[in-house]
């Protein structure tokens, strides 16, 4: 168990319990390591059985994060030392996993068993909110974004691309600007993650301790309903909070942007507004244009390729994905300049405009077939059964 995330129940006055996760490790503004992944799933495995548990609350500790990310140090370090077993000849005469497999295995499966939970999950999105962080509050039953929260999927500057389903929930944003975010790794504010669907109610940070006492005075005979209540009445009183949405107001010129007849012209297109005279505009396409040129390829073949996946298929693409990118991709120089060294100079493998097709297609072979695969179990629960989420 990881000492870096911390567990408590909260008693109801109707004689139940509320589980309450504390990711804590806040000098990595929450970063998950494998060990905090792995205590989350076996604590949730458990109060999941558990009938005297009727909701969970996930949390970041400190007042700058709910999480940042993954560990991408360890990958680094793991990848380095040659620790990424992704060669498909390797991988099919090994029973072992390497760190990185490990790793990237462990994280989509927690991030599918909290899509899937059987009860109410209520994760309380205040500050940053970046990578791994989206992956753990983007299946959450309650996703809650405070006034200050900050999100993004910035994969593609540390030569990755977006990750933990992202390949899922991005094809399921508004007009094209699922795409444009995994692009250039975009920040959005909270009512940005209110209007692409990431986020489903907004409540200032100041009424953490009234919501959490308001559910446990609720009434837990209904649990979503209980915890809906609870939101709803919280976010009506912080909706004067809400800041100006940077999205929304872009979809068409977003459109303009991204429509183009291949990838190539695409991220060619992007690129060059960053001399737009839209701030927000401009600040995404220079995270493109510095960003790995093979990682922008990726994702827009990853997208492509995942539009009409369901979650657990787009997880067990994302896997192999990973690995290639650790293998013989840009993940580990570009963890190295942003992190490591800090000169933020990566020396990527191509620039824009001359990634070879090759490389690409290399990228989309997995190391396992259907049956050796980490995540071959995993199975999404029927539509009618998922858990609603809120609205408004």
């Amino acid at each position: 168990m990881s000492d870096q995330v911390r567990f408590d129940t909260l008693s109801t006055a109707d004689g139940y319990r509320i589980g309450v996760i504390t990711l804590d490790a806040p000098k990595s503004l929450n970063a998950l390591s494998l060990g905090m992944i792995d205590a989350l799933q076996a604590r949730l495995d458990a109060w999941a059985a558990d009938e005297a548990i009727v909701a969970v609350w996930l949390e970041g500790a400190g007042d700058k994060a709910f999480c940042a990310g993954g560990d991408v140090i360890a990958l680094y370090r793991a990848i380095v030392e040659g620790r990424t077993n992704a060669d498909p000849e390797a991988v099919a005469h090994r029973n072992d996993e390497s760190f990185v497999a490990r790793y990237f295995s462990h994280e989509y499966r927690l991030d599918h068993a909290i899509h899937g939970y059987p009860k109410p999950v209520i994760a309380w999105g205040d500050g940053i909110v970046m990578g791994g962080g989206i992956g753990l509050m983007a299946g959450a039953s309650h996703r809650v974004v405070t006034p200050r929260a900050q999100l993004a999927m910035p994969e593609i500057t540390i030569g990755l691309y977006p990750d933990v389903g992202a390949s899922w929930f991005l094809n399921r944003m508004p007009g094209r600007s699922g795409l444009f975010l995994g692009l250039t790794g975009a920040r959005l504010n909270a009512s940005d993650a209110l209007f692409v669907g990431l986020a489903d109610r907004l409540i200032d940070e100041s009424r953490r301790e009234a919501v959490i006492d308001g559910l446990l005075r609720a009434d837990w005979r209904e649990p979503a309903s209980a915890v809906g209540q609870v939101l709803r009445e919280h976010a009506s009183a912080s909706r004067t909070l809400a800041p100006n949405g940077e999205v929304a107001p872009r979809l068409d010129a977003i459109a303009a942007l991204t429509d183009a007849d291949d990838d190539a012209t695409l991220i060619r297109r992007v690129i060059a507004a960053a001399s737009d005279g839209d701030p927000w505009i401009a600040r995404a396409a220079k995270n493109l244009a510095a960003g790995s040129p093979l990682s922008a390829r990726l994702i827009l073949r990853q997208l492509s390729r995942c539009r009409r996946l369901s979650l657990s298929e787009v997880l067990r693409e994302e896997l192999g994905l990973s690995l290639a990118c650790a293998a013989r991709g840009d993940l580990a120089e570009g963890v190295r300049a942003l992190l490591i060294d800090k000169d933020k100079t990566p020396a990527w493998r191509h620039r824009h405009g001359e990634v070879p097709e090759t490389d690409i297609a290399a990228c989309f072979i997995s190391p396992w077939d259907r049956d050796r695969h980490p995540l071959r179990d995993l199975v999404d629960r029927p539509a009618e059964e998922e858990p609603a989420h809120a609205t408004g």
